[in-house]
């Protein structure tokens, strides 16, 4: 799949005239599934941010494709309170912020509002890669604080096989695929967007079967602006 989106992209970008490339940056809102049933809780999201280029290849005015590359932040935060009502003592604070390099590829529908405004939906497969990223801990327990931070590690895994090389419960799988869907206007000289970034991906490489619940995968509410280049 990861070498099918990036061929996609490149082909875009290389042989259609009507091409339009954009800069995109956002704010994200992560965070990572706690039940079997897929369910995350409110108080672990993190805010993270993503920023890169992505193309729409102008196959007509209604239906487009659109696919690129983005620098993406994912992960969650817990803090926990020993002392009820207090906020600023008796705590221990974690923040987990893994960063990627994603490949998305979507299908793009636009209704017109005006001639050169207009909503647009969008949805589609992407594949990402891990390449950076760190993990935090901050506590305060009988006023005495401390922090550790640590690099997060990735396994180093071949995506297209079934077994998962390299495998530790300290490490995340290298590579997450998943499905993104959203929507947005597009103001001729911006784009806002919404999406919804769906992980199909069990994110600890000592999980090879995704398929056994929906624990342990990414969920991630982006909210961006699209600056149209090169034209």
């Amino acid at each position: 799949m990861k070498k099918l989106l990036v061929t996609a992209f490149a082909f875009a970008m290389l042989t259609n005239a009507k091409a339009q490339l954009y800069l995109q940056g956002g704010v994200n809102l992560a965070n990572i599934t706690k039940t079997t049933s897929g369910q995350t809780e409110d108080n672990n999201m993190l805010t993270t941010f993503n920023v890169g280029i992505l193309n729409r290849w102008g196959l007509s005015k209604v239906v487009d494709l659109e696919s690129g590359v983005l620098f993406t932040g994912r992960g969650s935060k817990a803090e926990t309170y020993y002392t009820s009502g207090n906020t600023t003592d008796n705590y221990v604070k974690t923040k987990f912020n893994p960063y990627y390099i994603e490949v998305p590829l979507n299908i793009v529908v636009r209704v017109p509002l005006q001639k050169t405004y207009g909503l647009f939906f969008h949805a589609g497969p992407y594949a990402a890669i891990g390449v950076a990223g760190k993990s935090t801990t901050d506590q305060k327990l009988i006023g005495i604080t401390s922090h550790s931070e640590n690099d997060i590690q990735y396994a180093n895994d071949d995506p297209f096989t079934s077994r998962q090389e390299d495998a530790s419960y300290y490490k995340l799988k290298r590579f997450d695929f998943g499905l993104n869907v959203g929507g947005g206007f597009d103001l001729g000289k911006l784009l806002l967007k919404v999406n919804y970034g769906y992980g199909l991906t069990k994110i600890n490489s000592t999980e090879s079967n995704n398929a056994s619940d929906d624990k342990n995968k990414y969920r991630t509410l982006s909210f961006s602006v699209g600056v149209p280049i090169g034209k």
